[in-house]
């Protein structure tokens, strides 16, 4: 079974959905709590300030290893040009197509499909949590690690990452982070069918750039995280897949 190509994407998927199901019910019996101890204002007042504490902690301790993560893949880049020139267009392609609107809007409509107002609690945890998850050298790279060498270590690692940052967000945002396990499973699934199909095809050279890029939208990302930024990361997306254009672009130029 571990030699499917999308055996490391199930794991992973589940996993976030375990994790965010676990973080809505401790959010719930925080709330029976609550309700059970309603005489106790001073006490519950201080357990939830305590609780928001931990969670800020833990989600800044998260963000710092999505920095490092990307960080350590970034300085791997070979061609700087490389780099600059697909942020820069890709930002662009990203604005003139504006898909951080899109995929909030999406998330909005699902919200209100599933039963939700609208109001962007369930959008805002489907579409950060799929940022989180979707965007990164990770889903790159395991991709291309299941779908070549049929091993799965970057997915099973990826998935601790994410159930334990699903368990945070699904106490926060509750049923978006859940849905985002369908959105980690068709992403990263799509990537490892699409790598096996075109196994050989692109040179690693080609490769090792997306994944250099992809790594700088994780920086992006675990800045974000830890409310440093506020970057519209979705819409720096198109940069990670420019260098399959430029680094043969590049390689025309003399040295």
């Amino acid at each position: 079974m571990t030699n499917w190509a999308i055996w490391g994407t199930l794991v992973n998927a589940a996993a976030v959905a375990v994790g965010a199901l676990v973080g809505m019910l401790i959010k719930k019996l925080g709330g029976l709590q609550k309700t059970a101890g309603q005489n106790e204002n001073a006490l519950d007042d201080t357990r939830t300030v305590r609780q928001k504490r931990i969670s800020d902690t833990v989600m800044v301790g998260l963000g710092l290893c999505v920095l490092l993560i990307g960080t350590s893949g970034a300085l791997k880049m070979q061609n700087v040009l490389v780099g600059i020139v697909s942020m820069a267009l890709g930002g662009l392609m990203g604005e003139a197509l504006d898909l951080d609107r899109l995929l909030n809007r999406f998330g909005v409509w699902v919200e209100k499909r599933v039963g939700g107002h609208g109001e962007g609690s369930i959008a805002q945890g489907f579409v950060t949590a799929t940022l989180l998850f979707c965007v990164g050298a990770m889903t790159v790279t395991g991709a291309i690690e299941s779908s070549v060498h049929h091993t799965h270590s970057t997915y099973y690692a990826k998935a601790m990452i994410d159930m334990v940052a699903a368990v945070i967000f699904g106490s926060a945002y509750g049923l978006g982070v859940v849905l985002s396990a369908g959105a980690v499973f068709v992403t990263q699934g799509a990537l490892t069918l699409l790598a096996s199909l075109l196994a050989g095809a692109i040179p690693m050279a080609i490769i090792n750039e997306m994944i250099a890029v992809g790594s700088l939208l994780l920086v992006a990302i675990g800045l974000n995280q830890m409310g440093v930024t506020r970057i519209r990361v979705m819409n720096l997306l198109p940069a990670m897949f420019l260098p399959i254009l430029l680094v043969p672009l590049f390689g025309l130029l003399p040295a």
